[in-house]
């Protein structure tokens, strides 16, 4: 496996009417992001703990000086990257998305119409 160590830019966001998921751009200013859209609840819990199974792993790193970290893994075996990322930026901005859709309401904000296929 080959390691690497490059500073890169990563960009947040939420939509309320898709409350459950927060998308994550890496080289948010580059030629070719990647984006992973995962579950809100996944990088909350993973500020306190490590979460996930599958394609997104996430877990903190304390140090003792207060700066904490998480860090966030995605992808599976040969094609997974690691990314580390100040955890205050993240729980602060997490903690906005909360205002706009508090948690467990998220259900009350999804379309669920738009998203039932009807079929005749």
């Amino acid at each position: 496996m080959r390691r690497l160590s490059v500073p890169i830019s990563c960009e947040f966001s939420f939509r309320p009417g898709d409350p459950y998921a927060v998308t994550l751009i890496f080289d948010a200013d580059g030629e070719q992001p990647v984006r992973w859209v995962f579950s809100r609840e996944l990088l909350s819990e993973g500020l306190t703990a490590r979460v996930g199974e599958g394609d997104v792993v996430v877990w903190p790193e304390y140090a003792s000086d207060g700066a904490s970290k998480i860090w966030i893994q995605v992808g599976k075996a040969r094609h997974e990257a690691l990314f580390e990322i100040p955890a205050l930026p993240v729980a602060q901005w997490l903690a906005s998305t909360y205002t706009l859709v508090p948690r467990g309401q998220e259900a009350t904000e999804v379309d669920w119409d738009g998203l039932t296929l009807l079929t005749e």
